[in-house]
């Protein structure tokens, strides 16, 4: 499980387009992602640096 901090996510649009960049690098990964919290929490194949690079390349670069 990884678990990220992400100062830009405003709204729910921003945890979307979140949540669809890690599911583009892992189809079978769940996300979850709290606008309120700025907290994301992601179980995934895919390695903690490919999840922060693909939330990054959305525009959400974790902290």
């Amino acid at each position: 499980m990884i678990q990220l901090k992400v100062p830009n996510m405003a709204c729910g649009a921003c945890a979307k387009t979140i949540t669809q960049a890690v599911i583009d690098i892992d189809p079978k990964a769940s996300v979850r992602a709290d606008p309120k919290t700025k907290q994301v929490t992601v179980e995934s194949n895919a390695d903690e640096s490919s999840v922060r690079e693909a939330i990054a390349a959305a525009g959400y670069p974790p902290a």
